[in-house]
């Protein structure tokens, strides 16, 4: 059995979890978040946990479905009890970046303004004019969300570290070629 699989899921109050065929449903409030499961895993509730096992008819190289997706269900439900956050940088003469219907506009020292849709379930607050804070219960939307905007401008390496970074990154600075006068 997978060691993460062992552990149950402590269903936390306010939430509601139910198990249809292939399908964990996850309720809060007036949120309902499905996810489907692999058709080896056989999730079960008991007294306010739910278990992850495989069916017996299933060999043992099935058993990494398990961990999978009690990682991604620990995940949810530690989300809809208190947000994911990761926080971006703009670090750059310039940068900026603001927040008008539902979009994101970031001015990244091209000659046009970025326009980025804001996703379902994803909030996203601009603190002042050089930091993002993107928030939602989905860690995985979460990441993917603050990777797409990363990936505008990455932090350049030979420029003082421009760009658009993590707050926890650190960005090694590099220097550049130098001319030799002959």
């Amino acid at each position: 059995m997978s060691r993460i699989a062992k552990k149950p899921i402590i269903i936390p109050k306010g939430i509601e979890v139910n198990i249809i065929n292939n399908k964990i449903i996850i309720l809060k409030n007036n949120l309902i978040i499905k996810n489907i499961i692999h058709y080896s895993v056989l999730p079960v509730i008991k007294k306010n946990k739910i278990f992850f096992t495989i069916y017996k008819s299933y060999s043992k190289k099935y058993l990494m479905y398990a961990g999978t997706i009690r990682s991604i269900i620990n995940n949810l439900l530690i989300g809809l009890e208190n947000n994911f956050i990761k926080k971006l940088l703009l670090v750059g003469i310039g940068y900026k970046a603001y927040i008008e219907k539902k979009k994101l506009y970031l001015n990244l020292g091209f000659s046009y303004t970025i326009k980025y849709k804001i996703p379902k379930y994803i909030d996203i607050i601009c603190l002042n004019n050089n930091e993002i804070v993107i928030k939602g219960f989905d860690k995985q939307k979460v990441g993917q969300v603050a990777a797409e905007i990363r990936s505008f401008r990455p932090p350049e390496c030979y420029k003082q570290g421009k760009g658009i970074r993590y707050s926890n990154e650190f960005v090694k600075i590099k220097e550049n070629k130098k001319k030799i006068n002959k």
